[in-house]
């Protein structure tokens, strides 16, 4: 992924609430746009990089169960 985007979308989102955040989330998945998958990474990307291995790998679990399938 272009550091391009990981730096737009930063700046894009920066100070804005949880609410708001949410709102751009599901408004991306409810378009269902392929041109928003990157913004979507870049979201996980940064969670990612702020969660425990607890909860990273309670996230993979329910991953492997939605695309199980």
């Amino acid at each position: 992924m272009n550091f391009q985007i990981r730096d737009a979308i930063t700046a894009n989102v920066h100070g804005q609430s949880a609410t708001e955040i949410k709102d751009i989330v599901v408004d991306a998945i409810e378009r269902g746009e392929e041109h928003l998958l990157p913004g979507l990474g870049v979201f996980f990307e940064k969670w990612w990089q702020q969660s425990s291995t607890a909860e990273q790998d309670e996230f993979v679990q329910k991953l492997e169960k939605v695309f199980a399938h």
